[in-house]
């Protein structure tokens, strides 16, 4: 614990958390971090097994939240870009759905809160 937040020792060093953004990250910022991350990082995994070549992989995230009470999380929307691939959008839409079935961080909020993807290449 500190003064204004918590920490924890990770083997990347020391992971700072925070309501207070000037003191760590937010829990929030966290959260859809890791579903971005999660679903992003299984989406470059099968690229890669399909063989598709890319230069990178972008992913804009775009969240809503209740206006009243503890505000919780009710949707968040990964739009993927991807840069240099030469690849039919077809088969990039049945990579992120792939991707969505398996994450397991989008499978564990899947009742929870709404989760979107699209994407277009560059």
């Amino acid at each position: 614990m500190t003064e204004t937040g918590f920490y924890t020792e990770t083997e990347y060093g020391d992971l700072h958390i925070s309501s207070n953004v000037e003191s760590g990250y937010r829990p929030f910022q966290l959260f859809v971090s890791s579903v971005a991350t999660c679903s992003g990082g299984l989406f470059r995994t099968i690229l890669d097994k399909k063989r598709i070549d890319f230069e990178h992989i972008y992913i804009d995230v775009k969240t809503k939240r209740k206006e009243i009470g503890a505000r919780e999380i009710t949707d968040i929307h990964l739009h993927f870009i991807l840069v240099g691939a030469n690849v039919e959008e077809h088969t990039l839409e049945k990579i992120l759905k792939l991707a969505k079935k398996h994450c397991p961080i989008v499978q564990s909020v899947n009742n929870s809160i709404r989760v979107t993807e699209t994407f277009e290449m560059k």
